[in-house]
């Protein structure tokens, strides 16, 4: 349910790739002066673009490899269909890695929770798309698992693999990297995202509805796995405790920004009767309050997020990945596939 997808969903006939718009968003907090760490960081600005899609290539392969093609073949095929989709931009991995390395952590101690990461992000979207839930007919820029394999295979495919996901994180992560006690909150922090409290409370009242549900629903569905993935990574590396809350309140608010931005940019590409009928939705902020407002609680996300970032500026070129990633959020300035 986190953000940074390759397809935005304009009504379910029209889908719409997301190539770089550059959107009229005046966000103050994030002018290249504001999000440089040092004079010496302004004269080296970050390549975000090379850094992403090195390791967009070296999780595809570890997923790759981590969910072959067993008995029983049609659930681990509709496993992969979803997991190695092509239009996948990886971005809870590639977060939870820049986090891990923040903090001086190894990449290889990050990888299979970064793996663990995609697969549960996966299974979610899976579930997300099926007719009872969001009835989807395309993700990643292709069909939707259940298109394909139908409704019950997809669930079953969803279903294994959220425990895949742990598995692989016990089972391939470094001992002598990572202490045992670094796992276990790792694994405690993805459980609690993906369960009652987290994405599955935001798909609730995505479904129900309620009286001013539109925070919570954007904070759980599209902020809970930007959050987690942050702090998984400043968790492998052994961040303190108020680092991680820091990372936490930054995930988060990355995660709403980018689907608040992306909300924005299909208003602008929608007849006015479908935000009309969107409106009476009232599923996001611009549904809710307009595009004018919404692009307000975007300025907001993006101060709060460059706050929190401001307090790891000691670790200067380190916390370069995760600025980055906040002012992808709003200028959307490249594509991955490019």
């Amino acid at each position: 349910m986190m953000g940074f997808s390759t397809v935005m969903s304009v009504s379910p006939n029209l889908f719409v790739p997301m190539k770089p718009q550059r959107l009229n968003l005046q966000i103050r907090c994030l002018s290249p002066q504001s999000v440089s760490v040092s004079s010496q960081s302004r004269s080296t600005p970050f390549d975000l673009k090379t850094y992403w899609t090195t390791l967009i290539s070296e999780i595809n392969q570890k997923l790759d490899e981590a969910i072959p093609v067993k008995f029983p073949d049609r659930i681990y095929e509709a496993m992969r269909y979803s997991v190695l989709a092509k239009g996948a931009k990886r971005a809870p991995p590639v977060m939870c890695v820049a986090a891990c390395e923040l903090f001086g952590g190894n990449r290889l101690a990050a990888f299979p929770t970064a793996c663990a990461l995609e697969m549960v992000h996966t299974a979610s979207l899976i579930h997300d798309d099926l007719p009872c839930m969001d009835d989807d007919p395309i993700r990643r820029g292709q069909p939707s698992n259940h298109t394909i394999y139908g409704v019950d295979m997809a669930i079953l495919a969803g279903d294994a693999l959220f425990p895949l996901g742990f598995r692989h994180i016990v089972s391939h992560t470094p001992a002598e990297l990572v202490p045992e006690a670094r796992l276990l909150r790792v694994i405690t922090e993805i459980a609690r995202t993906v369960g009652s409290t987290g994405m599955a409370a935001g798909q609730f009242l995505d479904l129900k509805g309620g009286p001013n549900s539109v925070d919570f629903i954007q904070e759980k569905k599209f902020g809970e796995m930007s959050e987690c993935s942050a702090v998984c990574g400043g968790l492998l590396a052994g961040a303190q405790d108020d680092e991680i809350e820091s990372l936490r309140r930054y995930g988060r608010a990355v995660g709403v920004l980018y689907q608040v931005v992306s909300d924005v940019l299909e208003a602008k590409l929608m007849e006015k009767e479908e935000i009309e009928k969107n409106r009476k939705k009232g599923k996001n902020y611009v549904s809710v309050y307009g595009v004018e407002k919404a692009m307000e609680v975007a300025e907001e996300l993006g101060a709060n997020a460059k706050k929190e970032l401001e307090r790891f500026e000691k670790y200067g070129e380190g916390v370069k990945p995760l600025y980055s990633f906040l002012e992808y959020a709003v200028d959307r300035g490249f594509t991955i596939d490019e």
